[in-house]
């Protein structure tokens, strides 16, 4: 299945994305893709749901808002320096074990929505990214059980403010959580539409121009150990988000770097979980 969410601002409803691509409103189900939903076995009763109602199911406009995949999850919880090749166009080392970083969950915004760039930036970035969808209570998982913990992947990009990042002390969460900066979608595949997760063209352009272009074969903890390696230190809930990582591109690692402005348009997408567009605004015209 592909579960999507769509309406305006704080007013989202959940849907679902058939064969044909028709968005279709799941209302009648009577639940958000929320951690109730994923505890819950909501899956297995969307999925029975669907096949039972799904082709008549009132047809969701083009126009209509897509928001955010899912409804606001617990925790973000980012990979860094998960691709050498991005690891070795910022300066650092290969890391020896995941570098785990937080996002606040408040940069949630859905995909297409305007990319808001912060009161103060000159060094907002882009990162395009594989994120996973946490489908039940996992802790201390190992990485062969860890997929049977997964309910499915998205799209993301990781945006991130370089000046905050690096440049003001401290972790790198503030530069990682501005609204906005967590566009999440533009749906989650359930794990049995993504078999090959772990060989997915990937890519992002700005302004007409390919600036990221990989695969997810590139990363260096691949997604189970990354699932089984962040359940030794959480507990992840149902719905939580782990994004895995970005491929070299970014504009931090352009000589000179390269950062967004006011009127930007940045498009990104991996194979067999869409496609994002987004325009950059300044703070003050949001």
């Amino acid at each position: 299945m592909k579960l999507c969410r769509f309406g305006a601002l704080g007013a989202e409803k959940p849907g679902l994305i058939l064969a044909d691509g028709a968005r279709v409103d799941a209302s009648a189900f009577g639940e958000d893709w929320d951690e109730h939903f994923f505890s819950s076995n909501g899956l297995a009763r969307l999925s029975a749901w669907a096949a039972a109602n799904a082709t008549r199911a009132p047809r969701v406009p083009a126009d209509v808002r897509v928001a955010a995949a899912i409804a606001r999850p617990s925790k973000l919880v980012c990979i860094g320096l998960n691709y050498r090749d991005h690891a070795h166009e910022t300066g650092a080392a290969i890391p020896a074990e995941p570098v785990i970083f937080f996002k606040a969950t408040t940069a949630f915004s859905g995909p297409g929505d305007p990319l808001i760039i912060p009161r103060g930036s000159e060094k907002t970035d882009w990162e395009v990214e594989l994120a996973v969808v946490i489908g039940q209570v996992t802790r201390y998982v190992s990485a062969g059980d860890a997929l049977s913990h997964i309910a499915g992947f998205a799209l993301h990009n990781d945006y991130s403010e370089r000046a905050f990042q690096m440049e003001r002390g401290g972790q790198w969460s503030k530069g990682k959580s501005a609204d906005t900066f967590a566009p999440f979608g533009p749906f989650v595949a359930t794990v049995d539409e993504l078999p090959n997760f772990g060989n997915l063209a990937m890519w992002l352009d700005v302004n007409g121009q390919r600036k990221q272009d990989s695969n997810t074969s590139n990363m260096i903890f691949d997604v189970p150990f990354l699932v089984s390696y962040v359940s030794q230190f959480m507990t992840l809930l149902p719905g939580d988000v782990i994004s895995t990582g970005t491929p070299a591109g970014v504009g931090l690692g352009h000589k000179p770097p390269q950062y967004l402005h006011a009127g930007d348009i940045v498009e990104w997408g991996i194979e067999g979980l869409g496609q994002s567009r987004q325009r950059a605004i300044a703070d003050s015209d949001r």
